[in-house]
């Protein structure tokens, strides 16, 4: 027990005490992450040196005062389960008022999962993606896992590991934590019962510019971060269900390319002012969207172009096939559940959608046959299968440009086309198809590009030849690439542009031969109209003779008739 003779504290002995024990304070949290063993001695000199200003009566008193808290603290758990719940709920409010009085920080907890189906929470995963590239170089314990569609395992917090970051200024702490309930509970979806979370702590002070601005920074680039690592996808459409998906992982890049290169440029600063243009198609009132047209012949590189501008933006791929969407409320689902951050291909669109009115005319015949078809279940089943797609134009063009094209952003729409001439207008004007990319036969900058691609040349001997060869004749960079090359190992670099040449040669003279008998197939085609347009006029001429004769014959049969009748020739009156 304490004396009652014990003299009281001095104000100078007060603040030299609080002095020393703020000293202390910020030594220990200075040295929070040394060993216990260091920590031992310094807790010592302060015991000591504590004990030279106060009373001992006074320590002891102190130190009854915190065993008595401590066994309270300790046994509180136990005597809840025991106590009303209108007392716990008091108890409870009672501490955290007590805890607030000197503890300055606020807490925000992001939970792993969320909802009743207890998802994974996005939240959370952006935020440890933003936390892996920001902090896992400053913390020792890591915890390495695969996160579905990412390139490589994601190193995080290790559990109970904290880490600080400083936002505008502002120091804010983030810790990694981990829940076991007490309660075990059967579930039809096992999931491991640990809960973990992250918990965000800061100074009351700085609440609204952490609450308003630092959280949304850190989800904005955490979700970033995720999509940067991600594994890119490509899906596909089929009539048996919605969106089937593969790794997407073609290498075509718009340095390989085979195109002209101010025409490359040209593309390539068209695409990074799409994807940085948010704020701008915001402000002009439009749709985050965007629309190409590739038109050209078979084998110039449409697909190639369009695996590069996914690679370049990295985004995913939908290649959607309307032979095989069934109606217009089947392709309104499709592209609703398209994602942000896409490209929506549509290959060969002439032959995908009748666009020239033949779908009606061929309805109108098959409705003639329709009898026939209702006695004979197979024919019915024939029909069936060549119907095809419901699809009509007007709703693909309603989510191009409609209403519906506003659903997600940051997407583009790409048609690729073999004859563009046969396109309803409608369908490419400005607004729709933003931009016309012509991918054309090969020229001889591309083909520089493919030779330093397929044989690492930079100039030739040959080139000359080539780039003449190739101004004066069509050749595709697919045939251009076949005969670059090389078959064997024996065939070097000017194996390959010989055979090249050999190429565009024998194309130059099938070329002239095609023209020749062209031109020979007018001309017959001039002199056979010719004819039939000579005897179409002989024709008519014989035709216009024979009914002359007739009309004269006509005429004497009533002159002679008109005198056997009167007994006077109108000509002799």
């Amino acid at each position: 027990m304490a004396s009652s003779s014990a003299s009281p504290m001095t104000e100078k002995e007060k603040r030299r005490l609080v002095a020393i024990a703020v000293s202390f304070r910020a030594k220990a949290r200075s040295r929070r992450s040394s060993s216990k063993a260091k920590a031992a001695p310094l807790y010592s000199q302060f015991i000591e040196k504590l004990s030279m200003l106060v009373p001992r009566e006074m320590l002891s008193n102190f130190g009854s005062a915190i065993g008595g808290l401590a066994v309270i603290w300790v046994m509180l758990p136990r005597w809840q389960q025991y106590l009303p719940p209108q007392i716990r709920d008091l108890v409870d409010r009672c501490i955290n008022k007590l805890v607030n009085l000197f503890y300055p920080y606020v807490v925000i907890v992001f939970s792993e999962f969320e909802g009743e189906r207890l998802a994974r929470s996005e939240t959370y995963l952006a935020i440890q993606s933003y936390l892996k590239e920001h902090a896992t170089l400053r913390v020792r314990r890591l915890k390495a896992e695969t996160v579905k569609d990412s390139q490589s395992p994601i190193f995080t917090m290790g559990d109970n590991e904290e880490v600080t970051d400083t936002f505008k200024g502002v120091k804010v702490w983030w810790a990694s934590r981990k829940k076991i309930p007490r309660n075990m509970s059967l579930s039809l979806h096992p999931m491991t019962e640990d809960r973990r979370f992250y918990r965000l702590a800061f100074h009351w002070r700085h609440r609204q510019l952490i609450m308003q601005s630092y959280v949304k920074h850190v989800l904005t680039e955490g979700k970033a971060i995720a999509h940067k690592n991600r594994l890119q996808k490509l899906y596909t459409n089929n009539p048996s269900k919605n969106w089937s998906h593969v790794a997407f992982e073609h290498p075509a890049n718009f340095e390989t390319l085979a195109m002209d290169p101010n025409k490359k440029r040209e593309i390539l600063n068209d695409l990074t002012k799409f994807r940085e243009g948010k704020e701008y198609y915001a402000k002009i009132g439009k749709p985050w969207k965007r629309g190409y047209l590739l038109y050209g012949p078979p084998g110039t590189g449409k697909s190639t172009m369009i695996a590069a501008m996914a690679n370049f933006l990295n985004y995913d791929v939908y290649d959607l096939e309307l032979t095989a969407v069934k109606d217009n409320t089947k392709l309104k689902k499709l592209l609703i559940e398209t994602s942000s951050k896409s490209i929506i291909v549509i290959e060969d669109i002439d032959c995908s959608l009748d666009l020239t009115g033949q779908r009606k005319k061929k309805e109108k015949d098959d409705d003639d046959d329709d009898h026939d078809e209702n006695d004979d279940p197979a024919k019915k089943m024939v029909k069936e299968e060549k119907a095809g797609s419901k699809v009509t134009l007007s709703r693909l063009l309603n989510f191009i440009d409609g209403i519906w094209s506003a659903c997600g952003g940051e997407r583009i729409i790409i048609f690729t086309t073999n004859h563009v001439d046969k396109l309803d207008p409608a369908l490419i004007r400005r607004g729709r198809m933003d931009k016309h990319i012509e991918m054309s036969y090969c020229c001889f900058e591309a083909f520089k590009v493919l030779a330093r691609n397929y044989m690492d040349i930079q100039d030739h001997l040959l080139f000359e030849t080539i780039s003449r060869l190739l101004d004066e004749t069509n050749m595709t960079p697919a045939d251009v690439t076949e005969n670059l090359m090389p078959k064997s190992d024996n065939e070097d670099a000017e194996t390959c542009l010989r055979n090249l040449i050999e190429a565009l040669e024998a194309a130059k003279k099938e070329a002239r031969k095609k023209k020749e008998k062209e031109s020979r197939a007018q001309a017959k085609e001039g002199r056979e109209k010719k004819v039939n347009e000579e005897e179409e006029e002989g024709k008519e001429s014989g035709t216009s003779a024979k009914e002359a004769k007739e009309n004269g014959d006509v005429g004497g049969g009533v002159a002679a008739k008109e005198v056997g009748e009167n007994g006077v020739c109108s000509c002799r009156r």
